[in-house]
């Protein structure tokens, strides 16, 4: 997945658990790495497809509370292997910085670990059909998962369309929290842990900080 000039772009990715503030930190880092040049595109996970939307309206419907926890897998497998081929791939190809709310990580911890179906399960899909696509820094948004749970529902009034996770139960989100965590200590080249309980800018300026850490080190590569 290289350019003609042999220059492939970089997949950055954005997990945490519930209220974290990916979704508004990835504007913010897209136009941060636009700034110095890069051209980038910001996407996420479920949903980045229009297929990936229909699959996001499912798995985060709290309609659907009863999902399998081997059919929700297999719906963000799905949604993946078309969020890859039919964007993420051709993008870095073409040497465009991705920034990914959500990515293999995010089914590693929710489905893998908070649901018990296997990390080695997990692994073993990615590793049979997307192996090819690995993030090059992955920004971890780190908070107590009440603090993550209370900002998430605070968010919304009502019913929320895609509520379905922020109605597991704390242990569910605590787990989600520790296995993130987990990866955390596991990948250290690649995790950056990002104190997401501070306030918006301070958690932006943060970000900042560890992409040009990151983007400082692919210069001497």
């Amino acid at each position: 997945m290289t350019t003609a000039s042999g220059k492939r772009g970089l997949l950055i990715t954005l997990e945490g658990g519930e209220g974290s503030g990916k979704t508004t930190q990835a504007a913010s880092a897209a136009a941060f790495l636009e700034s110095l040049g890069h051209k980038t595109l910001v996407t996420r996970e479920p949903g980045g497809t229009l297929l990936g939307a229909q699959i996001r309206a499912m798995v985060l419907s709290p309609d659907n509370g009863h999902l399998d926890a081997v059919a929700e897998l297999f719906l963000y497998e799905a949604d993946r292997a078309q969020h890859i081929a039919g964007l993420i791939a051709p993008a870095l190809a073409d040497g465009t910085t991705v920034v990914c709310d959500r990515f293999y990580d995010a089914t590693v911890v929710y489905q893998g670990m908070a649901r018990g179906i296997g990390v080695e399960m997990v692994e073993a899909l990615h590793n049979q059909w997307f192996s090819f696509v690995q993030p090059d820094i992955t920004l971890l948004f780190d908070l107590p998962a009440q603090v993550g749970l209370d900002r998430a529902l605070n968010r919304v009034q009502g019913h929320d369309p895609e509520g379905r996770f922020e109605k597991e139960a704390l242990v569910f989100h605590e787990k989600v929290r520790q296995g993130y965590l987990n990866l955390a200590k596991k990948h250290p080249g690649r995790f950056r842990i990002i104190d997401a309980a501070q306030n918006e800018q301070a958690v932006r300026l943060a970000v900042e900080k560890a992409l040009a850490g990151f983007l400082k080190t692919q210069q001497t590569v």
